[in-house]
């Protein structure tokens, strides 16, 4: 099977982390914004839902963008929404970025509006509704390590791979 993953995610939950594993482990491509902006500033497609549905026309991993409701009516897409605790979040965008705890605190709460806004603004929705995703990964329960084997083991079980 051809499988595409949707991996919607708040900020600082370590789900690009997660994306790149699996990206080397399955040995398909992650597209994310600076990827699809890229292709839409190359005039390779006209908009994000068109670049979405091509690229999702082979397996692949598509960071955000709303591509689990683009790619809603397709068979062969799981929907992951990856989240973890708002500390566990801050912590690893200060240790990322180097910033204190308010900066880190600060640019979580106006990512995660913006990637709100923009989610309903692109479908009408609200951004993390449970009911959009097959799968819910919480990576200050799981770890981020163990989130990619996690899937791993799902997807060999369902022979998917």
């Amino acid at each position: 099977m051809k499988l595409v993953i949707t991996m919607s995610r708040r900020f600082g939950t370590g789900a690009s982390m997660i994306a790149q594993e699996l990206s080397e482990r399955l040995g398909i491509p992650v597209y994310d914004k600076v990827y699809i902006e890229q292709k839409l500033g190359e005039h390779e497609y006209e908009t994000e839902a068109e670049a979405i549905r091509k690229l999702a026309e082979a397996p692949c991993i598509i960071l955000g963008r709303c591509a689990c409701d683009i790619l809603k009516d397709r068979m062969n897409v799981l929907n992951i929404l990856v989240c973890a605790s708002k500390n566990d979040r801050i912590q690893r965008i200060m240790k990322l970025e180097g910033c204190s705890y308010e900066q880190a605190e600060k640019e979580l709460e106006e990512t995660d509006h913006e990637r709100a806004a923009y989610y309903y603004e692109h479908t009408g929705k609200t951004w993390g509704d449970v009911n959009d995703y097959h799968m819910i990964l919480d990576t200050s329960e799981l770890g981020i390590d163990n989130c990619a084997n996690i899937l791993m083991q799902y997807f060999e079980r369902l022979e998917y791979i």
